[in-house]
């Protein structure tokens, strides 16, 4: 059975599989077993030259899935299903490996074992540039010791720079925009160890679902806060968010 389960979902991805792809394989040059880590591709059915794409690293994807499905979450929880590793880590589209050496320095951290893993992560854009660490770029600082009861004040931890022992794992609820977010704080609730890993795992790219519906994701994110710590404290949470999120742009100019 592998370590790890990397999973990438694809729905006409063909501008950005590539960086993903190749960082993957550049990765796995580092590893004594390679065959510790599983890659799965999860697709719904693209129907531009995705799949031709994936199909030109046979030897890279562990398994390749193309079928209609009812969104991105959906997708997800269908790479859960298939996926054998111990551990899960999803990568989508566009996002990248940070480096070379992380594969390697993440087999070694399983070595001590914990139920999830986290660390910062690059915001990159659309041309590949960087941003800057999301932890500096965003007010969504990074705790060395987290806590579940962190993310009453959102997203801490960037979703392709978490992961977690695929047993804890939930199923995303579907419905929802913010279920990265929902699907985290489950994770962190069932976990009885969690490690700050001191490299960052993932280079981001800005502009995902949630950004590009940027409304309906706040009414999302409000529903999954409320459900996990009470109407009183979310609605207190949130006039924190808004008024942390316009001091932080005013003063920096940069991301909420």
């Amino acid at each position: 059975m592998p370590l790890l389960t990397l999973i990438t979902i694809t729905y006409n991805a063909e501008r950005y599989l590539e960086r993903t792809l190749l960082s993957v394989q550049r990765a796995l040059r580092y590893l004594a077993a390679p065959a510790e880590v599983e890659y799965l591709l999860v697709d719904g059915a693209s129907t531009d030259g995705t799949l031709a794409l994936a199909q030109k690293y046979p030897g890279l994807l562990s398994g390749i899935v193309s079928e209609p499905d009812r969104g991105l979450y959906d997708a997800m929880n269908k790479g859960q299903q298939r996926a054998t590793g111990t551990y899960l880590w999803f990568l989508n589209a566009g996002d990248e490996i940070h480096d070379d050496q992380v594969l390697r320095r993440l087999l070694e951290a399983f070595q001590t074992p914990a139920d999830a893993y986290y660390s910062d992560a690059l915001l990159v854009r659309d041309d590949g540039t960087p941003v800057g660490l999301r932890s500096q770029y965003t007010p969504h600082t990074l705790p060395h010791h987290l806590h579940w009861r962190d993310l009453a004040l959102g997203m801490k931890v960037c979703h392709q720079a978490f992961i977690v022992r695929h047993s804890l794992a939930p199923v995303y609820d579907i419905t929802n925009l913010s279920a990265d977010l929902d699907w985290e704080i489950e994770c962190l609730k069932r976990a009885q160890s969690v490690k700050y890993l001191d490299f960052v795992l993932c280079r981001y790219l800005v502009g995902g679902l949630s950004v590009q519906q940027h409304r309906r994701s706040l009414w999302d994110r409000f529903r999954v806060l409320r459900r996990h710590f009470g109407l009183a404290p979310t609605l207190l949470h949130h006039a924190q968010i808004l008024w942390r999120g316009f001091w932080f742009a005013r003063r920096r100019g940069k991301y909420w």
